[in-house]
């Protein structure tokens, strides 16, 4: 028998906690970065260097996300 929370299973909350919790923190990091190249004065370019590097992490996160949703997984 299954325990179910507010009709949810355990294998759903992980994966709404997963997906929305995460995709919370990275919208929360982003805006860490941008606060920071601003404080920086990093101009366009050191902007772009920044997000693009501390962001990396962040878009294989995404991509995963991306390529189950494509596949049906």
């Amino acid at each position: 028998m299954e325990h179910t929370v507010f009709g949810l299973t355990e294998g759903q909350i992980a994966q709404f906690g997963l997906t929305f919790g995460v995709g919370a923190f990275i919208l929360y990091m982003l805006f860490i970065v941008l606060n920071l190249a601003r404080e920086s004065k990093a101009g366009k370019f050191g902007s772009f260097i920044l997000f693009l590097v501390l962001s990396l992490g962040m878009l294989g996160f995404v991509a995963k996300n991306v390529i189950q949703w494509i596949l049906g997984i």
